[in-house]
């Protein structure tokens, strides 16, 4: 899988989850492998924009229902699963799950040690 996915799934995530450690750490390692400040920026409504791909927008989205349990949302459906199964290789969607639960995990760690951005990244 392309590093980029993975990279703005992260982002996303941890916007949702309002970490700012996670996306301070996020968009500096994002930055490193090319991504774009466009792209960076954009990913919060990236519905509304042009600057993903069909795959990155099913990532993104299968990372939206996996991160917004909390809620209430309906979680993964299968029309979110079958459009990343769409895009993604037999063994992909496992590294977006654990992306996404690793991110999750992180993000509260973060929130209950009161981590801040940038005073130890």
């Amino acid at each position: 899988m392309d590093h980029h996915p993975l990279s703005l799934m992260h982002l996303r995530a941890s916007r949702i989850n309002g970490r700012s450690p996670c996306i301070f750490a996020s968009i500096g390692s994002a930055k490193k492998a090319g991504e774009t400040e466009e792209r960076l920026h954009n990913v919060v409504a990236w519905r509304e924009t042009p600057f993903y791909t069909d795959a990155e927008r099913a990532a993104l989205a299968l990372t939206e229902a996996a991160t917004r349990l909390q809620d209430g949302a309906p979680g993964v459906t299968d029309e979110i699963w079958n459009t990343a199964a769409d895009h993604f290789s037999e063994e992909q969607p496992g590294a977006i799950i654990l992306e996404v639960a690793m991110t999750n995990f992180f993000n509260r760690i973060n929130r209950t040690v009161r981590e801040q951005a940038g005073r130890t990244w």
